[in-house]
């Protein structure tokens, strides 16, 4: 075995360009050629090691070699207070069986067939956004008016979580993930969301409704049931969190996308069954989650020519992998009719995102009736001048001006 000796002088993360903000950073292509596991410096002050070809990311997410457990000691970390979330970390940061374990209390409401009697109830969710954009004189922010709403709205439906009070929730969210935030705010921010979840579920024991954490609360919680209350606190901060986030950040993000290309847009039009894959495409084309797959080596491992050692961050960069020209050709061209289901914008092995099934089914639900009812919808200011996420965990746009 081989062992390569990177400088770790290399800080991370690599910033996308503002020139082109939907392409990963151009590094990440002369990394996979020239060195595919590379070592960085994090903000944090620690090293971890960064993979960015596609295969290797896909190891390093399915091999046991490598622990999601936030608890580890040398867990990477970027940005400072982030420890103290990894203190008592969510399902996503455990290993199986306690993963799991904790997957299968959730995965039910997360099938193909159950996501699917959502749709009634997405549409018309969609439909009274759309009509309140219309409503009003443009330009709108569309973040504001219909991408940050939409999936906040069906997040807070399921798990019932009053959807009135997601200026709160929102707002100590990004606090917490901006990277931007002292420790002492991340704490603060953290420690909110924390007592809100507890009070919350403090509810639900007096009055149960129709919802997904009163079905836990009733079933699963100590001491009738198996699931201690901090972790269901974690759990459904998790899903709060991831369930709105994401979503919201992909909508705005494919909107512009998909103005930029004008003609995959007009096949759209032409076509409506492409749809299903051109989200595809937009998934991994943008890749928003680009750096949130991280983990630690469970023990001496080889990957490619390189020893990563027992106790050492990993980084599996999901953009990087996703245009991995060896995977998919001409990766800098988005296209809606490309076959790109293998990507793994959703993570992949036992941890790919539980809730895949409802983003998809959002995403096609938003742009078939945004594009549809508006037919001249198009961006308000230059492309290269909109607020994006750059150093947030989830890339993104802040505001998003639009009009028709």
């Amino acid at each position: 075995m081989s062992q390569t000796t990177p400088s770790e002088s290399r800080s991370f993360p690599i910033q996308r360009q503002p020139r082109c903000p939907f392409s990963p950073p151009p590094e990440y292509d002369r990394l996979r050629s020239e060195e595919p596991v590379a070592k960085v410096r994090l903000p944090t002050g620690g090293v971890a090691w960064i993979v960015t070809r596609y295969e290797d990311v896909r190891t390093v997410l399915s091999s046991p070699s490598f622990s999601a457990d936030g608890t580890r000691p040398g867990f990477p970390t970027f940005f400072p207070g982030q420890e103290q979330f990894l203190r008592r970390p969510p399902f996503i940061r455990m290993d199986p069986p306690r993963h799991s374990y904790y997957r299968r209390m959730l995965i039910q409401e997360f099938t193909h067939k159950r996501v699917k009697t959502m749709r009634p109830g997405i549409q018309a969710t969609v439909d009274r956004l759309v009509d309140e954009m219309l409503a009003a004189a443009p330009p709108v922010d569309l973040v504001e008016a219909f991408a940050l709403p939409l999936p906040s709205l069906v997040i807070c439906q399921l798990l019932g979580v009053p959807y009135e009070d997601h200026a709160f929730f929102q707002s100590r969210s990004r606090t917490v993930a901006s990277g931007g935030s002292s420790p002492e705010q991340s704490g603060s921010a953290l420690g909110e969301l924390r007592a809100y979840m507890d009070e919350l579920i403090t509810r639900k024991q007096r009055q149960p409704g129709d919802d997904l954490l009163s079905t836990l609360v009733t079933e699963r919680l100590e001491p009738a049931g198996d699931l201690a209350r901090g972790d269901l606190v974690m759990m459904c901060l998790m899903l709060l969190s991831a369930g709105h986030e994401t979503t919201s950040n992909m909508i705005s993000l494919g909107v512009v996308t998909l103005l930029e290309h004008p003609e995959q847009l007009a096949a759209l039009h032409a076509d409506p069954d492409l749809l299903p894959g051109a989200i595809e495409e937009l998934l991994r084309y943008l890749s928003i989650a680009d750096s949130i797959t991280t983990r630690i080596a469970a023990e001496d491992t080889q990957l490619g020519d390189t020893v990563i050692r027992a106790g050492e961050g990993i980084i599996a960069l999901l953009a990087a992998a996703d245009w991995d020209p060896e995977t998919f050709p001409d990766p800098g061209r988005f296209d809606v009719h490309r076959a790109t289901r293998h990507h793994v914008a959703f993570g992949y092995g036992v941890h790919q995102c539980l809730g895949q099934n409802l983003a998809r089914l959002e995403l096609e639900v938003a742009f078939s009736s945004l594009f549809s009812r508006i037919p001249t919808l198009r961006v308000a200011a230059p492309t290269d001048e909109l607020a994006y996420k750059h150093g947030a965990l989830l890339y993104g746009l802040h505001a998003l001006p639009v009009t028709w």
